[in-house]
C-alpha cells in the first residue's frame, strides 16, 4: 500500500503557498463591518422584543411564553455587548497604561 502526500490531495497547505495577508485597511473594513452587523442583530432583537411585547399589550393572539423568550433572548444579547465592551476598554485602558 503506498502513502502519498497530503499535499497531493490538498495543495494549499504547502508552507510554500502564497498567500497574501489583508492589508491594514482591509482588516479595519472587516472589523467595522464585523462589529456594525452585530450591533444591528442586538439592536433587531430589541426591536422584535418590542414589537412582541407590544402585541401582547394590545391583546393580539401571541403566547405569553414567546414573548418572555424573545424578552430574554433581547435581553442575554444586549448583557452579552455590554460585558464585551467592558472587556474592550478595560484592554485599552491597559494599554494606555503600558510604559513605552
Amino acid at each position: 500500500m503506498a502513502i502519498s502526500s497530503i499535499l497531493a490531495v490538498a495543495p494549499g497547505l504547502s508552507p510554500d503557498a502564497t498567500k497574501t495577508s489583508p492589508t491594514t485597511f482591509e482588516s479595519q473594513q472587516k472589523f467595522g463591518n464585523f462589529l456594525k452587523d452585530a450591533i444591528q442583530n442586538v439592536n433587531s432583537a430589541q426591536v422584535q422584543s418590542d414589537v412582541m411585547t407590544e402585541k401582547l399589550v394590545r391583546g393580539e393572539n401571541v403566547d405569553l411564553h414567546n414573548v418572555m423568550i424573545t424578552a430574554q433572548k433581547a435581553s442575554v444579547a444586549l448583557n452579552a455587548t455590554m460585558e464585551i465592551r467592558n472587556k474592550v476598554i478595560e484592554a485599552y485602558q491597559e494599554v494606555m497604561r503600558m510604559p513605552v
